[in-house]
């Protein structure tokens, strides 16, 4: 059971354009059908366009039965969010899903709060994703924490911070001309600020209209971290994928390196599979041993971990940035991957394996264009494959689309661009652009 709800802050999600499409970006487990025995229900603010399942069922080998194993439920509200929490204020939209429900079950949600908590207890199912009461870790504040006891290299910071004092004396120990202030659960890049510190009107927020007086808000009610700028150029932005089973068994999924946007350069706008190699090993040996700490506190479910990397004297480093106990910004594009290839990840290399070939992804969020604007999710899609960017099932490459739904009124689309080299990948990835979202 699919429950995509962005059970995250209100605030910074109004910021990202056509947000509750977002909640599409979970339907790559339509891919799950693939298997006979799998039964999937989607629940969903809107109804997902059919053009948009039907262009999912086509990586399948058996559509018509895939059908008949998937229940989608709408609650036809698109504006009330997040979509747990108006489920839960409706009692004959709950009787639906429980009807719905086939057997053992488990619900996988976008994002974990109480919300999901109160709903899977209603429903009696299991949650594959980790409790609130291990939130804490999934904070920047507890991040620093579990790195620590990781042994893992981060930059130089104070954790736990709720007050501007507690910011000043912050900004007085560490070194540099800025540093870098970072809410304790804000997510996507959004709730960071660099402050200058010989001028504080100079202060370069993520989310556009922020003021301090709001922000400073925003750190006594839910905390904040406050590290040391890292000036050093060039500078990556790597990030590892894990999963924890319910079982307690730890294991990290994929490293990848995020591609980022925004005013500060802070805001995730897409990923290329896999991390470099210059520090890979290393992202991927440090996520391990974070995800073998969380695995003991009791964490379960698929989260991600973000790093930096700067070239140092003895090669690269790898620092760990922050913690995501939920699903996030990689994970779709692994998993339409994943499913769409059939390979699996060997860890010794870091490479997606389809029989001896490796797989190669390139992926983003945010391709947009006015052109695309009032046009449907099955007309884009045709169009892709008759400009020849769609997915070629006898190679396993080519395009995996996502956030469909986002296309009509904003003009917006995501894809993975699957290739046999990473440079096979770059440049389908770079067409599709042109193509589709123009200069």
């Amino acid at each position: 059971m699919v429950v995509p709800s962005l059970s995250l802050p209100q605030d910074e999600l109004r910021r990202i354009t056509a947000a509750r499409s977002y909640e599409e970006r979970l339907l790559f487990l339509l891919l799950t059908l693939r298997e006979p025995g799998v039964k999937v229900v989607y629940l969903s603010s809107a109804p997902v366009d059919p053009d948009i399942v039907d262009y999912y069922f086509a990586f399948l080998p058996d559509p018509d039965d895939a059908a008949k194993r998937l229940t989608l439920i709408s609650l036809d509200d698109p504006w009330s969010q997040p979509l747990t929490r108006t489920l839960l204020d409706r009692p004959d939209a709950v009787e639906r899903v429980r009807a719905a429900i086939d057997g053992d079950a488990w619900l996988v949600p976008f994002v974990l709060s109480e919300l999901e908590e109160e709903l899977a207890s209603l429903l009696n199912v299991p949650l594959y994703g980790p409790a609130t009461s291990l939130s804490y870790y999934g904070s920047k504040s507890g991040a620093r924490e579990v790195g620590h006891e990781a042994g893992v290299p981060m930059a130089r910071g104070f954790g736990d911070v709720r007050s501007e004092l507690q910011i000043e004396e912050a900004l007085e120990a560490l070194p540099g001309e800025r540093v870098i202030v970072k809410l304790n659960d804000a997510y996507s890049g959004l709730g960071n600020a660099i402050v200058t510190k010989a001028d504080r009107s100079l202060t370069n927020f993520s989310a556009a209209g922020e003021t301090w007086e709001n922000y400073l808000r925003k750190i006594r009610d839910r905390g904040a971290v406050v590290e040391e700028f890292i000036e050093h150029r060039p500078l990556y932005y790597p990030s590892a994928l894990a999963q924890i089973t319910p079982g307690g068994q730890a294991r990290v999924l994929a490293t990848h390196d995020q591609v980022l946007g925004g005013p500060n350069g802070h805001v995730y706008q897409g990923c290329t599979f896999p991390a470099a190699p210059e520090y890979r090993a290393e992202v991927g040996q440090s996520a391990a041993r974070i995800a073998d700490i969380l695995a003991e506190r009791g964490v379960i479910g698929l989260f991600g971990m973000d790093f930096f990397a700067l070239k140092a004297d003895a090669g690269y480093a790898a620092l760990l940035c922050e913690i995501n106990l939920r699903i996030g910004g990689t994970t779709h594009p692994f998993g339409a991957a994943l499913l769409t290839t059939g390979a699996t990840y060997d860890p010794a290399t870091g490479h997606l394996m389809s029989g001896d070939q490796p797989k190669f992804y390139t992926a983003t969020d945010n391709c947009a264009s006015g052109c695309l604007r009032g046009r449907t999710p099955g007309e884009v899609m045709r169009t892709a494959d008759r400009l020849g960017i769609g997915f070629d099932a006898e190679r396993s490459t080519g395009n995996v689309f996502h956030l469909l739904g986002a296309i009509p009124e904003h003009g917006k689309l995501g894809f993975t661009s699957i290739g046999n080299s990473r440079e096979e990948a770059d440049e389908l990835h770079a067409l599709t652009r042109r193509l589709l979202c123009g200069p």
